[in-house]
């Protein structure tokens, strides 16, 4: 198999453009270094096109594995062929060439071998041939020591070809067919677990054609099986299924008693050996299926996290992490997120401390001059919020940001945590955590485990492995498309940038403190153990503000300066003046400096980043003003048009903030007035949205809303 070719035509990528791909990450080029300096080579695919060609090459290659053992196993045996060469050869599937492997599979001893000890394979040969009459005649003829009747040969030789038909891929591709089609999934609840089973209600008598069970029911009902609330199965029509096998083994021609001990042959196949097979079979790729879209659900949701917007103007934060009992935990940090000073206010339930509260925390916005508040979603948020909003004295303009929660007490808990702060409480590092979110969400958020920041769906019941790539590779790509200040980025951010890794951004950090601050790109390269390739992957992705070259400070790869120096000297301005000069960079004629390498892809790339060096691809943030009347799920009537921050997208809707403990729950079919097949059409984190109150069950705190005719 031409691995190249077959993902070519799966994914209608030309040949050259994956080849060139293969290569390079082959050659240990990254996804985001090849994406972004290699567009000439790749026909300009982004991350995500990268990324599948990486997975299907993985795939295919681990698929020409399993054949080169299977061809290996059968030559060992005699049994190749030419025409089960090119079999085994064309073959892009694993389950069609486990098929073809099947009868040669080194058996355990089965009812069929027991059979065949007994020297009954001839007599089943002559059954299938199916051109005799007679059949109990002819069975009495293997009536000898080990075998004491007519009746227990037949049923011999039926177990003979009930493993003959088990093991024929026209066959079991057949039921393989109609499973795809036609499978029906049901579930029910184990009796005496419907306590216990409250949540998985919906399924306690549930049945769905599978092909229509989207993931998320399917990982929920699966979830519910193995906590052993739910029994669940996969089936389809039975006598269909023998039926349409009858009709490839049995001849219209052939006598009835030969008729019906095939028949029954294929019959106890099909019951005991095949369908439970595919069964499984079926079962696992709907599973496979479901925890890919709920990967990819995960991965986007988290990409939106990450690419939230940061708090720009250099701002200095005074961050609160609330509660009741233990009190409101406050810092204040700079501008670039260094822990000023940490204290505690009582200004809610039990204390109700309002007036030393409301005076603390104005002497600390005057003394630290404090620009913003970042207030964590949590416990007690609403009541902090609302303390603060009534009762607290600003010297100045400060703006108030409800931040995401989420991961904050992973991260305090958390070696980098402890290595950042060993002498503070794990409260303290919480509330350093929210209000270092609201500076750079991405440079914060990239020290806790995707996986705990509060916006997956059924991700701890996916492949592990899987999820852990797919979360890696999608905080790295984030990392790169904004990029990284070499000189005030932690070893965790810089760990994701393009060819560092854990181990050298390590050793940069340590550089950096040792050394001073970084003034060019070029001291990259005295970086112990950072060579040359490293330095290839790396550079274009990290900036140096005031550094001795302004290119250090753009997207423009190093291996690029000569050109851009050239455009400089041809247009007669120096390099400091050409950026930012769209007029004159609007003039460049980009086809005079095309080289081999160097297309028109990557020279209007350089041209963009000359115009705006350093640009931020995230947005602006946003402020939501909660009504200030609901303080609490109870609060809530039908009706009511509240604004709310989307926190969290799935297949099957969205999740609101409202401003209180309990998120409301957007259902797709009520999120726009016309169809949409993914919430994701209208929907992204972070969105301020207006939504109607249609319902709320107190007993479950649950909250329904809708977009419609908003």
């Amino acid at each position: 198999m031409d691995i190249i070719l077959t993902i070519s035509k799966i994914t209608n990528i030309p040949y050259r453009h994956i080849e060139a791909v293969t290569d390079m990450l082959q050659n240990g080029d990254t996804i985001p270094f090849i994406s972004r300096y290699r567009k000439e080579a790749t026909g300009s695919l982004d991350e995500v096109a990268i990324f599948n060609i990486s997975k299907l090459y993985d795939n295919f290659t681990a698929l020409e594995k399993r054949k080169k053992t299977i061809i290996d196993t059968i030559t060992e045996q005699g049994n190749m062929t030419d025409e089960l060469m090119q079999k085994i050869s064309d073959t892009i599937d694993s389950a069609t060439l486990e098929d073809i492997y099947l009868p040669f599979r080194p058996k355990r001893r089965t009812r069929a071998q027991i059979a065949r000890e007994k020297g009954l394979e001839p007599f089943a040969k002559i059954i299938m041939a199916q051109n005799s009459r007679n059949l109990l005649s002819i069975a009495r003829k293997y009536v000898v020591k080990d075998v004491e009747t007519a009746e227990e040969a037949l049923a011999g030789a039926k177990d003979i070809i009930a493993e003959w038909v088990s093991e024929s891929r026209i066959a079991r591709e057949n039921v393989r067919h109609q499973f795809a089609r036609e499978a029906t999934i049901t579930a029910s609840v184990v009796k005496g677990e419907e306590e216990n089973a409250r949540k998985y209600q919906n399924y306690f008598d549930y049945s769905e054609p599978l092909n229509r069970c989207a993931s998320h029911r399917y990982l929920a009902i699966r979830r519910a099986e193995a906590e052993g609330l739910l029994k669940v199965s996969v089936k389809i029509n039975d006598d269909k299924a023998i039926e349409r096998l009858c009709t490839i083994f049995v001849k219209q021609q052939s006598q009835p008693d030969f008729k019906q001990a095939i028949s029954e042959a294929v019959a106890d196949s099909y019951k005991r050996l095949i369908r439970p097979a595919i069964e499984t079979e079926t079962a696992n790729a709907a599973k496979s299926k479901a925890e890919q879209t709920a990967i990819n659900t995960f991965a986007q949701n988290v990409e939106q996290l990450l690419m939230s917007p940061p708090l720009k103007g250099g701002k200095r934060i005074l961050a609160i992490d609330p509660g009741f009992r233990t009190g409101c935990k406050v810092v204040c940090l700079d501008a670039q997120g260094n822990f000023l000073h940490n204290d505690v206010i009582y200004p809610t339930a039990p204390q109700n401390d309002i007036k030393g509260s409301a005076r603390k925390l104005s002497n600390l916005i005057e003394a630290y001059k404090i620009d913003a508040i970042a207030l964590g979603n949590g416990t007690a948020s609403r009541e902090t919020e609302q303390f603060i909003q009534n009762y607290v004295f600003f010297p100045r303009k400060v703006d108030v940001y409800i931040v995401s929660e989420d991961g904050a007490s992973v991260y305090s808990a958390s070696k980098i945590a402890r290595d950042e702060f060993p002498d503070k409480d794990v409260t303290v590092r919480g509330a350093v955590s929210i209000g270092r979110r609201l500076i750079d969400p991405l440079a914060e958020l990239v020290k806790i485990d995707p996986k705990s920041i509060g916006v997956g769906q059924y991700q701890h019941d996916v492949d592990q492995n899987n999820l852990k790539t797919a979360l890696d590779n999608t905080v790295m790509n984030c990392v790169n498309k904004v990029g990284v200040n070499i000189n005030t980025a932690s070893s965790q951010l810089l760990s994701y940038v393009s060819g560092i890794g854990p181990s050298l951004a390590e050793n940069i950090v340590k550089y950096r403190a040792q050394n001073g601050d970084f003034t060019s790109r070029e001291q990259l390269k005295s970086v112990p153990r950072l060579g040359e390739k490293a330095f290839e992957q790396c550079a274009g992705f990290l900036r140096i503000p005031n550094g001795v070259n302004p290119l250090d400070n753009t997207a423009v790869h190093p291996e690029r300066y000569s050109i851009v120096n050239k455009i400089a000297e041809d247009t007669g301005i120096e390099l400091q003046g050409l950026i930012r000069n769209s007029e004159a960079l609007g003039k460049i004629d980009l086809a005079k400096y095309v080289t081999d390498d160097c297309g028109l892809p990557t020279l209007n790339d350089i041209v963009e980043e000359l115009e705006k060096p350093g640009r931020d691809p995230r947005t602006k943030i946003a402020i939501v003003e909660f009504d200030k009347t609901i303080t609490g799920i109870e609060d809530l009537k039908p009706g009511m048009i509240l604004n709310g921050l989307v926190n969290n997208i799935t297949d099957f809707g969205a999740f609101v903030d409202l401003g209180i403990k309990q998120s409301g729950l957007l259902h797709i079919s009520q999120i726009s007035d016309k169809r949409i097949s993914s919430p994701r059409d209208v929907l992204k984190l972070h969105q301020a949205v207006k939504v109607k109150v249609i319902d709320v069950d107190l007993d479950r705190k649950r909250i329904s809303l809708t977009m419609k005719g908003l």
